[in-house]
């Protein structure tokens, strides 16, 4: 696909076809990540190891009263080692 990057305001943009988008798996709103490599633009799906969530605001969730306990997960099923 052969496109062209326009001035919108005071940023740049380009116009992907839907098919390009719907071949990445990119809808429209998604987040993506934009990098370089050797020269090249590269934009991907943005991919998220974690939540938005930060391990703080998690934790502030947990009820202070909280008394972790052994949980039985069963017999091994493979060849698990216990």
């Amino acid at each position: 696909m052969v496109t062209r990057i326009q001035k919108w305001g005071n940023s740049q943009g380009l116009r992907l076809a839907r098919q390009v988008l719907e071949d990445a798996r990119i809808s429209v709103g998604d987040e993506v990540d934009v990098t370089t490599r050797d020269g090249i633009i590269v934009i991907a799906p943005a991919r998220h190891v974690r939540s938005k969530q930060s391990l703080e605001k998690l934790v502030s969730g947990i009820p202070r009263n909280y008394k972790p306990k052994e949980v039985d997960w069963g017999k091994p099923v493979g060849r698990e080692v216990w």
